[in-house]
């Protein structure tokens, strides 16, 4: 199957996005490894349709105009890592679950580990919300885009609060 890419600019640097013609397969932080999503870039392709859309999205989710992503997702991965990227799809925007909150989800209560490492190969950053996903302690853990961005992305996506009568 033939893969296409284009990149984009973001709040989060540089991101690569990664489709075929089912969908959207990977969204590429600025020093990641391409190989690690079992998807290769391919052919750059700026007019995608699927690519296109996923740019418009993404821009949209950034300037807080965008809760939720409709587009068809293209997993590569094991079974394993499909069942929690899926589980991942379910975190409402806004909100955070533990890996063990994953783990009891998916019906593997006692692969918090592996959760978080399948958490960790998340190929579809960002839209499978990986970095919604936190420690038991409540603290900011493990994330690929770096924990500034995953903080950054968490702030995005934090409810507004007014501060004064006049905003």
């Amino acid at each position: 199957m033939e893969h296409y890419f284009k990149t984009m600019d973001s709040p989060v640097g540089r991101l690569t996005l990664i489709a075929s013609d089912k969908g959207l397969c990977a969204v590429l932080w600025e020093r990641d490894d391409p190989g690690r999503t079992g998807a290769s870039p391919g052919i750059e392709n700026e007019n995608h349709p699927v690519l296109v859309e996923a740019e418009k999205q993404l821009n949209e989710y950034f300037q807080k105009k965008r809760r939720a992503f409709s587009l068809d997702l293209d997993f590569v991965g094991t079974d394993f890592q499909k069942k929690v990227w899926e589980a991942l799809l379910t975190i409402p925007f806004g909100e955070t679950r533990t890996y063990g909150q994953i783990a009891e989800q998916i019906g593997s209560p006692k692969a918090v580990r592996a959760i978080g490492g399948a958490a960790n190969s998340n190929p579809i950053s960002i839209i499978a919300p990986c970095h919604r996903v936190i420690g038991a302690t409540g603290k900011l853990v493990g994330f690929g885009g770096g924990l500034a961005n995953k903080a950054l992305l968490l702030d995005i996506e934090r409810p507004y609060k007014q501060t004064s009568l006049w905003e």
